[in-house]
C-alpha cells in the first residue's frame, strides 16, 4: 500500500524522492502516526511534500489510496451522554401504551400536579405516579403518557404534552430561500390588486406612441408612477414543535409572499393565537408584540393568512391557562374570534396532507373557527385559498 502510495504521487507529478520515503517509513516504524488516519496524512504531507503548489495533488492521491480507511474506535473511550440518556427511556409497544390511562381532563390534571410538587421529595425514574423521567407518569420526560405536562428539555418524540415547562427557543423562518420552481408564486399571484402611485418612473409605452403621434412625429416621452400590487397582507405563521417538520415548505411560502407583496407584515406564534405575538424568535422572550397592537396599527383593508399545523392539545384552544409553554389568561378561541372580526378575509394554510385532518380533534376546532377557510398547503390549497380572499 505504502509503495503504491509514493509511485501514484511520482506519477501525478508532486516530486517526492526515495530518501523522503524511507523517512516517512522510519517515522511510522518508530510509531510517529499511530493509528490515527488524520496523524498518518499530516505525517505524510509534511514528510512527501516540499511546495505548497503540490498540497492538492498530494490530497488526491492521498484519497485515492486510503479511501475508506478509518480510525479503529478506542474501546476505552468514554460513551456519549445521549447515548447514556437513551438507555435511560422506556420503550413501550403499541399494547403498553393502550393500558397507559390518561388522568381524565385539564382540571384533573392540573390538580394533581399541585399535589404531586406538594408531595414529592426527590428525583424519581421510571414510574407511574411520580415527576420523574422515562416512566408513564402524565409528569415529568423521556416516558410516555397520553395527556401529560413535561417537564425538562427534549421529548422522546410522542408529542402528547398539553403543556411544557422548559424554556424552548424558535428559529425564524429564513425569507431568502430560493425555490426551484416558481409555481408557488404563480399561486400567490391570483391575490392581486394593481395599482400605480408614488412617483412616475416608469415608461408609459402606449401614451408615448399616443402623444408622439398627434405631436406630428417628434418624440414625446409620457412616464407613469410604476405598477405594483396594492393587496395589504398580514402573515402569521406557526413556528417550533411540531412545525419543526414542515420549515422547509414554510420557508418557501415565505420567500414567495416577501417576493409577491409590497405591503406584507409577518408575525410568529406557537399551535395557537394568543394576547401576544413577535418578530423574532431570537428574542422572543423580551419584544413581543400584544395583538391588540397589532388589531388597532392595521386597518380592515388587511387580508390576514395563518400558517400552521394546528396540531395541538385541545386545551390550547378552548382553556384558559391552555398554552402548551405559558399561562394564557383567555383561551386562544377568543383570540382567533377577535383576529376573525377584525380582518374578514382571512384564511388558514395547513402543511399537514387534508386526507389526515380528521384524525385530529384540534385540527377539526381551528377549522371551525375559521369557517372551513381551511386549505392544504399545496399548489392547489393555496390556489383555493387567494380565490376565497379576492371574492
Amino acid at each position: 500500500m505504502f509503495i503504491s502510495f509514493f509511485l501514484e504521487l511520482r506519477a501525478a507529478k508532486v516530486p517526492a524522492s526515495l530518501r523522503e520515503f524511507l523517512t516517512l517509513m522510519e517515522a511510522m516504524q518508530r510509531r510517529v502516526a499511530r493509528f490515527d488516519i488524520d496523524e498518518f496524512y499530516f505525517l505524510a504531507r509534511a514528510t512527501l511534500v516540499k511546495d505548497e503548489r503540490h498540497l492538492d495533488r498530494f490530497d488526491r492521491v492521498f484519497g485515492h489510496c486510503f479511501n475508506g480507511i478509518e480510525t479503529p474506535a478506542d474501546p476505552q473511550a468514554e460513551l456519549p451522554e445521549e447515548w447514556l440518556r437513551k438507555l435511560g427511556e422506556r420503550y413501550l409497544t403499541e399494547e403498553e401504551k393502550a393500558q397507559v390511562e390518561a388522568l381524565g381532563g385539564w382540571e384533573k390534571l392540573m390538580e394533581t400536579l399541585r399535589q404531586r410538587l406538594a408531595e414529592q421529595q426527590g428525583r424519581h425514574s421510571g414510574g407511574s405516579k411520580w415527576i420523574g423521567t422515562g416512566g408513564t407518569s402524565p409528569f415529568g420526560a423521556h416516558g410516555y403518557n397520553p395527556e401529560g405536562i413535561r417537564i425538562g428539555p427534549k421529548s422522546q418524540g410522542n408529542r402528547t404534552a398539553v403543556k411544557v415547562w422548559d424554556k424552548r427557543e424558535f428559529k425564524n423562518l429564513d425569507d431568502t430561500i430560493e425555490l426551484g420552481t416558481r409555481n408557488i408564486k404563480l399561486a400567490l399571484r391570483r391575490l392581486r390588486q394593481f395599482a400605480r402611485q408614488g412617483a412616475e418612473l416608469e415608461l408609459d409605452l402606449p401614451g408615448t406612441i399616443r402623444s408622439t403621434a398627434h405631436n406630428a412625429g417628434w418624440l414625446d416621452l409620457q412616464m407613469v408612477p410604476e405598477r405594483h400590487n396594492a393587496v395589504k397582507l398580514l402573515l402569521f405563521l406557526d413556528v417550533g414543535g411540531s412545525m419543526d417538520d414542515h420549515i422547509r415548505v414554510c420557508e418557501e411560502l415565505f420567500s414567495a409572499a416577501r417576493g409577491e407583496f409590497k405591503h406584507l407584515e409577518h408575525f410568529y406564534f406557537h399551535n395557537c393565537l394568543y394576547d401576544s405575538v413577535w418578530k423574532d424568535s431570537r428574542r422572543r422572550h423580551v419584544e413581543q408584540i400584544e395583538v391588540m397592537e397589532v388589531l388597532r396599527t392595521y386597518d380592515q383593508t388587511h387580508k390576514v393568512v395563518l400558517v400552521g399545523d394546528a396540531s395541538m392539545s385541545p386545551y390550547e384552544i378552548e382553556k384558559e391557562g391552555g398554552s402548551v409553554e405559558r399561562w394564557n389568561e383567555e383561551p386562544g378561541q377568543l383570540w382567533m374570534r377577535r383576529l376573525l372580526d377584525a380582518y374578514p378575509k382571512a384564511v388558514w394554510l395547513n402543511p399537514v396532507p387534508e386526507k389526515y385532518w380528521g384524525g385530529t380533534i384540534s385540527i377539526g376546532m381551528i377549522r371551525r373557527l375559521m369557517e372551513d377557510r381551511m386549505f392544504p398547503l399545496t399548489l392547489d390549497g393555496i390556489d383555493r385559498a387567494m380565490r376565497e380572499l379576492t371574492q
